[in-house]
């Protein structure tokens, strides 16, 4: 036997390498007897320590471990293998310790990094764990506990509301909703329903609403419970929050429907879900019968009509399945057309709100546009027809009106197929001759039909030989506000849709800015109702693009107030009305540029050439837009783009997206914009609408972008959507302009985080930017150039300009010798950061082209101080990267602008420059490639 304990544990570790754990065992077991060295004895406890941890022996092997760590607190091995065995035992958090004190004293270490994070999680996953068992004993006695308060008559108003809120949290949680589901709660919900009090019912829905979110089982029993019955009277109920709330219960329940319909389930799980594709009809089947019952109140008539537009038609024209569509249309598209039909001035009408027969009308849109087929489309059109048929009655005068009126409402949905039931024998003529009725409720229902109706050039020139005489006798004699307002809207459409040479003179005595007076009278007069003032909006919508009008309007702050007022209640055809006068006002619409030379020849064949009105130029415009901001007009656009979709079209979102550009061109501006929550509502401008519309509104980002702090103007998460309207900027399609100030934007928010950084990458902006590194214009290059600079901080940027075969590299070196100083100052920021960031680069950057030491010495020698100091410290960075690249600079004519530099006298502007060349002259010497200067 050896008796030499080196010896020994060298054997033990041949033993050990040959995975031959006893004999290593025996060996240091041996050596740990004879040996007297105390440093020696740590390093055997630790072996055998690994020896035990390959046997599965952890309580031997951290006893093992913890005697060597006895010895030498810092054995950085003694202390991983005990973290080891600890990790084995179960004890995590004596494991974490351990492997935090290796990584604290071996900070770069990958293993240790990576058993920290494995043991972070595990620590926390045994945490969460014990945490969800104490939660599941204590959720159903605190279930229990909030019941009996709000069941509790004689709980104060502080506690149940507490309960109530607890409550509402709960449901919204999986493991609470579950909880309240299995113990009751379904049952004690409904009892505070049946308590009548509105904050008890509110708790009870919103709580059903957060127990069915996302469950699907649980939705459909909740469903089966309650009955839908009972869900659609409780919608029907005249308070607007209660209304809301239970809607929001059948949407999530109806979500919970649809999405099932897609899955197919098996075992158990079909066991226990029901046929969803009845549940739906059924849902569907309520939904129609509330529309024209009496019972329900406007708002509920809304909340069923908004139901259906959401879920009825197809989301995606792609998905073939119209189904639901053809059932409404097959089931309740007279009962639509009932509502659409309803006269709020006539006794026996439903219950509605402003809104009700618009969103009706939507929704015959949406039906109409989610059919796939000629078929398909004829039997609508059949139904319609059908329908107006039975409602026309030579006998029944009341009867006739409401035809008149389904064909109003037609005419505000489904367009094409309004203009076909025009077509029908006697309806234009039936229009007409209401306008000569002495009843005041036939005129105001015709007139307001031939507005509709007289949208269409062909439609309009029939009304203008017959019904324009009518109409201006109508808004001479009558003495009914309603009436008169409508038939001078009805001449103002007419003489739009006549074309501005027919004039809208014609068709009102008077000029055009005494009509617009009078719409303004009646805008401002809060006394007449709020529909018949949305029709005097409308007017103005026409008689703004009047050149005075709309300078006079905009100096009546008292009407544009009342404008804004009126736009913030989410109307279809008032916030295309609003955004159509504000279009006018500000001259944000597009306009053909007169080519001279056709000028010219128009003056010599003597025709008319339209002159640009004196108003119509830029001072007048600014001026009215600077009125406009004044008044508030950022934050009635605000409001209206939170419109619902069925509400704000398409178009409306690029009339509002025009007006925003307008009134961001002063930079001075946009800060108050910004303020009155502008940048909030220019995203969804951006990314949904018409093509133009969403360029319209990213370049109104890309302005906001460019010189505001995107902390402020876009604070939190927001900011991150903003940055794909400024991508899509970067095209050849977009003017110069607009390809400019995205780049400013994009530049402004690439120097603020890493994370913005990368969201510009992820976006693919980088190869368009690279682009217009190359464009010819300066500012679009020099732009270009300082994104870049920014975004060559970001790791994965910088690899691109490492890897092999593209000239990126390239590029920014000769833009460095580019005369233009503000694209120097920003291609030799970019390099100062990638050459200090890459030392391959400091090597690739001598390979990439010839002149790249006569750039450097340039740079170096600039009369530019931060294109000085930057060329500098590139020079330092190539110099710290390589000895052989440090002695080919010291060879060149730089070693001389370095100590030209460096021997200047110290100087508060200059310090920075001086220091850098400093730096260089020193590792020069730390490299021996000069030697200082020596004094006699």
């Amino acid at each position: 036997q050896m008796e030499d304990p080196i010896q020994l544990k060298e054997e033990g570790n041949k033993y050990f390498q040959a995975s031959d754990y006893e004999k290593a065992l025996q060996n240091y077991t041996q050596a740990i007897k004879l040996n007297k060295d105390k440093a020696l004895q740590a390093v055997l406890y630790r072996n055998r320590a690994a020896c035990f941890l390959k046997k599965g022996e952890y309580a031997k092997a951290a006893s093992d471990a913890s005697r060597a760590i006895d010895i030498n607190a810092s054995d950085i091995k003694a202390l991983y293998r005990r973290s080891q065995a600890l990790e084995k035992l179960g004890k995590l958090d004596q494991a974490f310790k351990d492997a935090q004190k290796c990584a604290t004293l071996e900070p770069r270490n990958k293993n240790f990094q990576e058993t920290l994070r494995r043991l972070g999680a595990n620590i926390q996953e045994k945490v969460n764990a014990r945490g969800a068992l104490r939660i599941q004993f204590s959720t159903d006695s605190r279930v229990q506990k909030m019941f009996e308060i709000l069941l509790d008559e004689n709980s104060n108003k502080e506690k149940r509301e507490k309960a109530a809120n607890n409550l509402i949290v709960l449901g919204r949680e999986e493991a609470g909703a579950e909880r309240i589901f299995q113990n009751n709660g379904v049952n004690l919900l409904l009892q505070l329903i049946e308590t009548k009090n509105p904050e008890l019912i509110l708790a009870a829905v919103r709580t059903f609403s957060g127990m069915c979110t996302g469950h699907k089982a649980r939705a459909t029993a909740i469903l089966h419970y309650l009955g839908i019955d009972s869900i659609c009277m409780w919608m029907s109920v005249d308070n607007e929050e209660i209304s809301l709330a239970v809607c929001n219960l059948l949407q999530t329940i109806t979500d919970c429907l649809l999405d099932q319909g897609k899955e197919e389930h098996h075992g158990k799980e079909e066991a226990l879900v029901l046929d969803t594709k009845k549940d739906l009809r059924m849902i569907t089947m309520r939904l129609l019968d509330m529309l024209v019952s009496k019972k329900v109140s406007g708002q509920g008539r809304d909340r069923a009509l908004n139901l259906l537009n959401k879920n009825i038609p197809r989301k995606d024209l792609k998905d073939h399945d119209n189904s639901r569509s053809i059932f409404v249309i097959d089931n309740g598209l007279k009962k639509i057309l009932k509502v659409v039909g309803q006269i709020p001035e006539m006794p026996d009408c439903l219950p509605l709100t402003e809104n009700t027969q618009l969103t009706a009308s939507v929704l015959l849109n949406k039906l109409y546009d989610d059919l796939r087929c000629d078929p398909e489309r004829d039997n609508y059109r059949l139904i319609c027809e059908e329908y107006i048929k039975s409602k026309i009655d030579p006998q029944d005068m009341d009867k006739t009106l409401h035809a008149v009126q389904i064909v109003s409402g037609v005419l505000q949905g489904p367009f094409d197929l309004g203009n076909k039931l025009l077509g029908m024998k006697g309806v234009m003529e039936m229009m007409v001759a209401l306008c000569g009725s002495e009843r005041e409720i036939d005129q105001l229902v015709a007139v307001e039909a031939l507005i509709h109706a007289s949208t269409k050039l062909s439609r309009a020139t029939f009304i203008i030989t017959n019904g324009v005489v009518l109409l201006k006798e109508i808004y001479k004699k009558t003495k009914n506000e309603k009436i008169k307002i409508r038939a001078l809207v009805g001449l103002c459409k007419l003489g739009s849709a006549g074309g501005t040479d027919y004039g809208l003179r014609q068709f009102a005595e008077g000029s055009t800015e005494k009509l617009a007076k009078q719409c303004r009278k009646w805008l401002c007069n809060t006394s007449i109702d709020a529909r018949t003032r949305k029709w005097a909006v409308e007017g103005l919508s026409y008689l703004t693009l009047d050149a005075d009008v709309k300078d006079d309007f905009v100096e009546d702050e008292p009407a544009l107030k009342a404008m804004f007022d009126l736009a913030k209640a989410s109307d279809k055809t008032i916030l295309y009305s609003v955004a159509s006068a504000l279009v006018n006002c500000t001259n944000s619409y597009d306009t053909k540029e007169l080519v001279p030379e056709l000028v010219q020849l128009a003056k010599f064949s003597k025709q008319h050439v339209p002159e640009e009105h004196p108003k119509d130029k830029k001072d007048f415009v600014v001026k009215r837009v600077k009125r406009l901001l004044k008044a508030g007009v950022v934050s009635a656009l605000a409001c209206m783009v939170k419109a619902d979709s069925a509400i704000l079209t398409d178009q409306s979102k690029e009339l509002i997206a025009r007006v925003f550009l307008a009134l961001c061109e002063d930079p001075k501006d946009r800060g108050t914009i910004v303020a009155q929550g502008g940048g909030k509502a220019l995203i969804p401008l951006a990314l949904e609408g018409t093509d133009v519309g969403k360029i319209k509104a990213s370049h109104a980002l890309a302005k906001i972008a460019a010189i505001s702090n995107p902390d402020i103007a876009f604070p939190g998460e927001r900011v991150y959507e903003v940055v794909r309207p400024l991508v899509s900027l970067l095209n050849t399609e977009r003017d110069g302009l607009q390809n400019y100030e995205a780049l400013l934007g994009l530049t402004n928010f690439s120097g603020r985080s890493d994370k913005l950084r990368l969201k510009i990458i992820k976006e693919k902006a980088l190869p368009d930017i690279e682009n217009y590194m190359f464009e010819n214009h300066d500012q679009l290059r020099q732009a270009a150039t300082e994104c870049m600079c920014n975004l060559v901080v970001n790791k994965e940027v910088q690899e691109r300009f490492v890897a092999d075969g593209n000239d990126r590299l390239k590029l920014v070196v000769l833009l460095c010798g580019e005369d233009d100083e503000k694209v120097q100052v920003a291609a030799a920021g970019a390099l100062a950061m990638l050459t200090a960031a890459q030392k391959k680069l400091c090597s690739k950057m001598t390979q990439v082209t010839t002149q790249w030491l006569e750039i450097l010495q340039r740079l170096c020698l600039h009369d530019n101080m931060e294109v000085q100091h930057r060329g500098l410290v590139i020079a330092f960075n190539l110099i710290s990267a390589d000895k052989e690249l440090a002695k080919k600079l010291v060879e060149s004519e730089l070693l001389e602008i370095l100590t030209y530099v460096g021997k200047q006298e110290d100087h508060p502007k200059m310090q920075h420059i001086i220091s850098v060349a400093r730096d260089c002259l020193t590792k020069c010497m730390d490299y021996e490639l000069i030697k200082p200067l020596s004094r006699a």
